[in-house]
Parts: structure tokens; sequence; C-alpha cells
């Protein structure tokens, strides 16, 4: 999708960039790999709803729900009684949900930014999110309007990536890839980013000054296979789809991406074994209650 055509009116102008990257390129490859993504973040997700204690006949806010894996799970969750709405801001991601999920199963889907968007008071008992609640300009003021959609005594359960340096299957891409491309931009501290709450006390001050409480961080070390079975090519192309990696050689001449990505392939080639390519992650689970 062409950037200069993406409607980013539904959101806040501080979120305008982030709307528009996953209206473009960050959209388009979180789909065209959707099926990889999900079995590489199935720890994840396992971690994320395992936390999150879904109830039969609950009604769930998927934030960022993206191309819908995580809340068609929590569907199968709260049965045919309860319910599940996934917002995200991604037109092409929504549509992937869409295409996903089960006639049956009692999800919906709403295009929105989640820092502005006028939440139905009190209509959650739950708001979950896979790694997609990093993106805000303002965290606080999202997490705070987030909280207009739960009940009282109602829960919160984020997955959100640690920090990058604990991240290899993204840091040593990258670094890898910086031999043969220009540096990014360095970011504000705290700025809208994969790994926004990767510093623990950011992460809970966010969540305290928004107003919840029994605010609790658990990091979860583990091995993802990168590749999700389809081995070092396709870890490869897992990197620089959906890593920093792959930002960093965004519009370089193809001399340049051609021999960027062929470090890359070298970085990770010493984590795999066979059809996997097994490389260390951390992220963490955030819970919470709203009083």
């Amino acid at each position: 999708m062409d950037a200069a055509v993406v409607d980013t009116s539904f959101g806040h102008f501080e979120n305008a960039e982030q709307i528009t990257f996953w209206n473009g390129a960050g959209g388009a490859r979180w789909v065209a790999r959707r099926a990889e993504l999900d079995a590489m973040l199935a720890p994840v997700q396992e971690a994320l709803l395992q936390r999150a204690s879904i109830q039969t006949n609950e009604r769930v806010l998927d934030i960022g729900c993206g191309c819908g894996a995580t809340m068609i799970a929590a569907a199968e969750k709260v049965g045919p009684g309860g319910s599940v709405l996934g917002l995200d801001v991604s037109a092409a991601m929504l549509t992937a949900a869409h295409e996903l999920a089960p006639a049956e199963a009692p999800v919906s889907f709403v295009q929105g930014d989640a820092m502005v968007h006028h939440f139905k008071a009190a209509s959650a008992d739950l708001v979950i999110s896979r790694l997609g609640v990093m993106y805000f300009a303002d965290p606080v003021r999202a997490v705070l309007n987030i909280r207009n959609a739960l009940r009282s005594e109602g829960r919160v359960a984020f997955a959100c990536w640690g920090e990058l340096r604990d991240n290899p299957w993204a840091l040593e891409p990258l670094q890898a890839a910086y031999d043969h491309v220009p540096k990014l931009p360095g970011l504000k501290p705290n700025a809208a980013d994969d790994f926004a709450f990767g510093p623990a006390e950011w992460a809970e001050t966010v969540m305290t000054d928004a107003g919840l409480r029994r605010v609790r961080l658990e990091r979860c070390d583990l091995a993802l296979d990168l590749g999700a079975n389809g081995g070092l090519d396709a870890a490869v192309q897992t990197a620089l789809a959906i890593g920093p990696a792959g930002r960093a050689m965004a519009g370089q001449p193809a001399e340049a991406v051609e021999a960027a990505t062929s470090a890359v392939r070298k970085a990770l080639a010493r984590y795999a074994k066979a059809q996997s390519v097994m490389v260390p992650a951390s992220f963490s689970i955030l819970t919470a209650v709203d009083p």
C-alpha cells in the first residue's frame, strides 16, 4: 500500500507514523508470513493465555490483534456464550483475521487506534495483547483509554518483547546488517518501538500511572524457532520481515541489501539444526487489575 494514501484519520496524529507503517510495509510483511509467525510465536501466545486465565462466557478485548491468531484462541476458551473483539490499526491484517476466523467463532473486528478509540464502557472482562501495545506515542494515555472498556475488577494481560539486547533473534541480524547498511536513527527514550516495553521499570510505570493495580511483570526467556521449521532461509526471511534488520535495509541499494542479507544468514546459521533455527528471545507478561 502506498503510504501516501493511507487513511490515518481514525487515529491520534502522534501515532500516524505507526498507522502508516502497519498499513504499508509492516502489515504486508506480517500478512505474507502469517502462518510462519504464528508458529514462531506460539510459545508467547501460550504463556499469555495461560496468565490471562480466560474463563467461559467472558468478554475479551484483544489490542493489536493483527492477523487474529490470539483472539481466535481466546474465542475457543470463552465459548459461544462469550465474545472477543479484536482491534488493530492495520486494514490488511484485519482482513487476514477475518479470513482466518471460523464462521462460528464469537469474534468481531474493528480498525482503530487504542489510544483514542471510543470503547464501549465496561464492555470487557479482560484485555489481552500479544506484542501489540508497544507502539503508542503516549502509552499511559493509551492504557487509560483501554481501561474505559474494562468493567470494575477487569483484568489486563499483555505480552511484550524484552529489551533488544536480550533478544538475539532481532539483535544479531541487525548487527550483521550494520556491516553493510547505515545504522537506524536513534530513538528517544521510551519511544514507540518493538522493544519499548523492554525495560521492566518503564513497563510497570506505564501500567501504574494509568491507574491499574496489582501490576505484575513476569520475564520469560526461551528459544524461538525463527524459521518455524522451515530452515535457515525461512529464518532469514522472518528476521528481515519483522525485525529491525529489515527496517535498516529498507530503501538501500540492491548490492548493499544482498550483502546484508548474506551477513544475516551467516549470523543465524550457528543456530540452525536440521530445519529448526532456535534463537534466544525474551518477553514479559504484564498483568494487572482495574480498580
